[in-house]
């Protein structure tokens, strides 16, 4: 099974991290992120690899569409490899980085010399969390607003978590005529957050190559039960835990999770 044509691609954005030989490392980002997430252990991970870290739609610099599906952003990431005439890569994949980055190691399983999955597992997710931080987004007023720090303050109530806040706050920027502007197509994401939450992959997928899923040891995103179910798709998995991280574990344990990415079985 390959990835749908009727998906029409839209050009990503990029970031070249730097580095050398092959193959190639793409870095996902997670639902709210972006490549600018990646630049601190993208630029460690380079020490011995070529790394890029790439924007999905409807994130950072990349275009945005109605379109949120999974085939969509897969397909995206598959035209941008052909775009710059990469061959097989590492595919690292955080949260729905890490669903995109598991469709395309399922359908086009060429295109993947070996698949990293951040803290997610191949199942329907359904956090109240996740809809308690569109909420505060969608409830900000852009037009009075005059500070991030004003916005965090205005997020506290819906959301409790400081560091959650600060980088709810990545996705504001300066609009060009003054004032202040989401940088994420927040209208579309919060439509297709059920979408979004939901599993990328089908029952009969699966990718047989080499792949490491790290989860996040406060996290529980990926608990002891899923590993069977990580397992039916990817049989040749290691499932590893990462002691001390929540569900940031590329941010939050950065040297932990570079050593677990550059270890080989």
């Amino acid at each position: 099974m390959s990835l749908p044509t009727d998906h029409p691609p839209l050009p990503l954005f990029h970031r070249d991290l730097g580095g050398t030989g092959a193959p190639p490392v793409v870095l996902l980002h997670g639902l709210l992120g972006s490549s600018r997430n990646w630049q601190t252990v993208g630029r460690d991970l380079a020490a011995s690899r070529r790394v890029f870290a790439l924007d999905l739609r409807n994130h950072g610099q990349s275009p945005h569409d109605p379109d949120v599906s999974y085939p969509a952003l897969a397909a995206d990431v598959a035209a941008w490899l052909d775009a710059q005439g990469l061959g097989p890569a590492e595919f690292v994949g955080h949260s729905m980085g890490g669903k995109v980055a598991m469709l395309i190691a399922c359908r086009e399983p060429a295109r993947v010399a070996r698949l990293v999955v951040v803290d997610i597992a191949p199942k329907d997710y359904d956090w109240p969390a996740h809809r308690a931080e569109f909420q505060a987004m969608n409830a900000l007023d852009l037009a009075s607003l005059a500070s991030r720090a004003q916005a965090e303050a205005q997020f506290e109530a819906l959301v409790p978590d400081w560091a959650m806040r600060k980088f709810l706050t990545t996705n504001l920027d300066r609009a060009p005529g003054g004032g202040w502007r989401w940088v994420v197509n927040l209208a579309t994401l919060t439509a297709g957050l059920a979408a979004i939450e939901g599993n990328a992959l089908a029952d009969s997928d699966r990718f047989d190559g080499p792949t490491l899923f790290l989860a996040g040891g406060n996290s529980g995103y990926i608990m002891p039960a899923d590993h069977d179910l990580i397992r039916g798709h990817f049989p040749n998995a290691r499932i590893e835990t990462i002691a001390g991280s929540g569900h940031n574990p590329h941010i939050e344990a950065r040297a932990a999770f570079v050593a677990a990415v550059d270890r080989r079985p």
